[in-house]
C-alpha cells in the first residue's frame, strides 16, 4: 500500500486490514477520554469526527485552518480532518513565542484557528490576541472568549471526502525558526506525499520498517517531517507504533518498557535527554536495530552510547539531513565502528553521507560567485530535488532568492570528499572564518564526557564563545586539555538545560542565546540565505 490522499489515509489502512497498534504515552488532546490505544479503524473514526467539527466550526474546502496546541500526534489527525473537507492545514508549534505566532497566523489569513486554552492565555499575557487573527476559532478544551469549543460542534455529519489535487497545496509547515520568524512552507501532495513519502512507504531490506517492528517515535508533531511519516508508517504497518510527545526520561521509562522498541525515531535533543534511560542494567533500548535522527546536528557520544545501549549484533544508526522545503537530502549509516574513535579531529557524525540515489543532486559552491569549487574545499551547499515544495506562504521575494535556476540553496556550509559525500560544517549565518562550529562542538563533547552539550558561538567582537550544559561545574585542567590543538576559544560559560532558548525541534536558537549571555546580536555571517 502507498499513500496518496492524507484525508482518507486511516480508512484506507483499516479497509487494507492495517494491524497496527498505536500505543500512546497520554490522550490525544482532541479525545482525553478515549484512552492510550486505537487500530487503524478507531484512528480514521476519530478523523472522520474532527472533520466534522472542523466542518461546523467554519472550516471547508480552499480554507487555512491553523493547528496550534500541545504537542501531539493529534496534530497529524486535525490536519487530516481538514484535508478531508479540502481545506489546507497549517501546524504551527505552540513553542513559538507570541509574537512569531502573531505574524505566522496574519500571514496564514486563516478562516479557522484550532488551538487550546492555555496557548490562547499565553499569548493573551504577551500581549497578543490569537482569536482576533482568524476568522473563527476552535479551542480543544476549556471555553475562552471568542471561541468555539468541541461542545459547540460535536455530533457534526462530516462532509463527503474531497480528494487532493496533486499539485496544489495539501498542508502547510513552518521551519524551525531558529534565527527569528519561521518561513511557512507550502506542500502539495505530489512533492511531500508522492515523492517523500511515497519513497519512505516501499518495504526496503535491513533499515526498512517491518511487520513485526515496534516503533517509537519521540518528536515535535507540528512540523512536516512527521506529517510525511505518519504518511509512510501507516502504510508500512508495524506491529507497534509508539508515539512520546515528551523529553521527560521519567516519563518515557515505563511507556518504553511495556512496548521495548525495536526502531526508534527521535529529535537530537530529546536523544540526549533519554540518555539517563541508558545506564539502566535494564535499558529500554536493548532491542533496537535502528536509531533515526533528523532535524539537527547528533554529535558522537550520544550516537556512540545508544548504539552500546542495544544487544542487537549490529544495530545502525542512520543519520539523514534535509530541510523542510525539501525533504530528505543526504543520508549515512553509523555503526559502533564507525563512532569508536574519541576525541580526534575527524568529521565523525560532521560526514552527513550522500545523496539520496536517483532523487537528488548536490553541489557545492562559492558563495560569492555561485561556481562550483574542487572536491574537499568549503562552500554553500545546492541542491535539485523533484521533492522541493512550493514556496513560502507570504513571502515570495524570500523565497525566490534562495533559488539559483533549478538550484535550492540550503544556506549551508559544507565540504564534498572524493568519495561524494558531504561534511557539514556550519550554517552560513553561523559560520566563523577559524573553524567549524559544529565540529568544535564534536570535539569538545567527546573530550569533556561530564557535559551534556556544547554548543560553540561566533562571535563579532572576537573569537567564538564555547557555552557548556551541564549540571555540575569543569575543572579548569579538563578544560585546557580538551581544547589545547584547538584554535583560540573565549573562556567557556556552563548553563543548565533549561536556560537553553530552543525551537520546537530542540535546536538551540543560537543568537538569542548569545544575545542572553553577551547583550550581542549579530549574526558571524551574511545571513543572506536563513
Amino acid at each position: 500500500m502507498k499513500p496518496y490522499d492524507m484525508g482518507v489515509l486511516f480508512d484506507d489502512c483499516a479497509d487494507h486490514g492495517v494491524p497496527t497498534t498505536v500505543l500512546l504515552d497520554r490522550p490525544f488532546d482532541i479525545a482525553p477520554g478515549a484512552g492510550l490505544t486505537y487500530d487503524m479503524p478507531a484512528l480514521a473514526g476519530l478523523v472522520r469526527e474532527a472533520s466534522g467539527w472542523l466542518a461546523a466550526a467554519g472550516a471547508g474546502p480552499g480554507d487555512r485552518v491553523a493547528i496550534v496546541k500541545r504537542n501531539h500526534w493529534d496534530y497529524d489527525l486535525l490536519a487530516c480532518a481538514a484535508i478531508r473537507l479540502g481545506a489546507v492545514p497549517a501546524q504551527l508549534s505552540a513553542h513559538l513565542a507570541a509574537e512569531a505566532l502573531q505574524e505566522l497566523v496574519k500571514r496564514l489569513d486563516s478562516a479557522l484557528l484550532v488551538t487550546d486554552a492555555a496557548l490562547l492565555r499565553r499569548c493573551r499575557d504577551e500581549g497578543v490576541d490569537l482569536p482576533s487573527l482568524a476568522s473563527r476559532v476552535l479551542s480543544l478544551d476549556s471555553a475562552e472568549e471568542g471561541a468555539l469549543t468541541l461542545a459547540d460542534v460535536r455530533g457534526t455529519t462530516p462532509p463527503a471526502p474531497r480528494r487532493p489535487v496533486r499539485d496544489e497545496p495539501l498542508v502547510i509547515n513552518h521551519t524551525s525558526g531558529t534565527t527569528g520568524v519561521p518561513k511557512l512552507v507550502v506542500h502539495s501532495t505530489g512533492t511531500i506525499i508522492g515523492k517523500l513519502a511515497g519513497l519512505e512507504a516501499n518495504r526496503l531490506p535491513v533499515v526498512g520498517v517491518r511487520r513485526d517492528d515496534t516503533l517509537v517515535n519521540a518528536s515535535s508533531y507540528a512540523h512536516g517531517r512527521t506529517f510525511c511519516w505518519t504518511a509512510s508508517v501507516c502504510c508500512l504497518a508495524p506491529r507497534r507504533i509508539v508515539v512520546l510527545t515528551g523529553a521527560d526520561p521519567a516519563t518515557a521509562d515505563p511507556v518504553l518498557r511495556s512496548a521495548p522498541p525495536t526502531v526508534v525515531e527521535a529529535l537530537p535533543a530529546t536523544f540526549v535527554r533519554f540518555t539517563p534511560l541508558l545506564s539502566r542494567l535494564d535499558n529500554p533500548f536493548r532491542d533496537v536495530r535502528l536509531y533515526i535522527s533528523t532535524y539537527d546536528a547528533v554529535h558522537p557520544p550520544v550516537v556512540r552510547g545508544y548504539l552500546a545501549a542495544s544487544a542487537v549484533r549490529r544495530p545502525l544508526w542512520m543519520q539523514g539531513w534535509g530541510q523542510t522545503e525539501t525533504g530528505p537530502i543526504t543520508f549515512r549509516f553509523l555503526t559502533r565502528g564507525s563512532v569508536a574513535s574519541r576525541g580526534d579531529r575527524h568529521p565523525t557524525t560532521r560526514n552527513l553521507g550522500r545523496p539520496v540515489p536517483v532523487r537528488t543532486r548536490l553541489k557545492v559552491v562559492d558563495p560569492e560567485t555561485f561556481r562550483p569549487v574542487a572536491r574537499g574545499e568549503a562552500g554553500l551547499v545546492l541542491v535539485r530535488t523533484p521533492a522541493r515544495c512550493l514556496g513560502y506562504l507570504g513571502e515570495e521575494r524570500r523565497w525566490a532568492a534562495k533559488q539559483d535556476g533549478k538550484w535550492w540553496n540550503t544556506g549551508d556550509l559544507a565540504r564534498r570528499g572524493r568519495d561524494g559525500s558531504v561534511v557539514l560544517l556550519d550554517r552560513e549565518v553561523d559560520s566563523v572564518p577559524e573553524l567549524s562550529c559544529l565540529e568544535t562542538e564534536d570535539l569538545l563533547e567527546d573530550r569533556l564526557p561530564g557535559v551534556l552539550e556544547c554548543i560553540v558561538l561566533g562571535t563579532t567582537d572576537g573569537p567564538p564563545l564555547p557555552v557548556l550544559v551541564t549540571e555540575s561545574p569543569l575543572p579548569q585542567h579538563e578544560w585546557v586539555t580538551a581544547t589545547s590543538d584547538l584554535p583560540r576559544l573565549r573562556e567557556p560559560v556552563v548553563v543548565r538545560w533549561e536556560d537553553v532558548p530552543r525551537t520546537g525541534t530542540g535546536k538551540v536558537r543560537r543568537l538569542a542565546l548569545l544575545r542572553a549571555l553577551t547583550g550581542q546580536s549579530a549574526p558571524t555571517g551574511t545571513g543572506r540565505w536563513t
